[in-house]
């Protein structure tokens, strides 16, 4: 057994060293309502500034279930408390990924696939690699007239400042 360390106190440190001191923009991983409440605190002052990329996660073991209805209260939730300062991305674990993201881009989401969270393209069909599950998505979601975002429109979104401008 062990225990991700994220006190308030841990969160400030790394929000001011990484983020302030850095320039570092965060992938902010909610598992569960309660985490959107421990990002507001942070934005409420000012240690997290718009735009903020917020990453919902659903399904995985002690974190909020993958249904429909807990997708919706996620949504209001950062909606209430975030308004227009963010952008809103859905990941399901498992055999929840592919129906889950989907319905997550009709309600104007962004979306994760990977085989970090599912190993599977569909029902009994292995992903032969990430790039499998992202086609595949990308074809659901132009299948329902929306649109992906260019490498270039995702960074201005997000405040990125693209590979040309990393030290690294």
């Amino acid at each position: 057994d062990f225990i991700f360390r994220n006190t308030f106190k841990d969160i400030e440190y790394i929000l001011k060293d990484l983020g302030e001191g850095h320039g570092v923009k965060f992938e902010f991983e909610c598992y569960d309502v309660g985490h959107l409440y421990n990002l507001a605190h942070f934005v409420d002052r000012g240690l997290v500034k718009p735009p903020f990329f917020v990453q919902t996660i659903f399904g995985i073991l002690g974190g909020i279930g993958a249904d429909p209805e807990n997708l919706m209260h996620m949504r209001r939730i950062a909606d209430k408390l975030f308004g227009e300062d963010y952008e809103w991305s859905i990941l399901a674990a498992g055999r929840h990924q592919m129906p889950f993201v989907t319905q997550g881009a009709i309600l104007g989401g962004n979306v994760r696939v990977g085989l970090e969270d599912s190993l599977y393209l569909g029902k009994g069909e292995l992903a032969k690699s990430n790039a499998d599950q992202v086609k595949k998505i990308r074809r659901i979601v132009e299948d329902l007239s929306l649109t992906v975002a260019t490498p270039q429109e995702a960074r201005k979104r997000l405040g990125l400042k693209g590979g040309d401008r990393v030290n690294f």
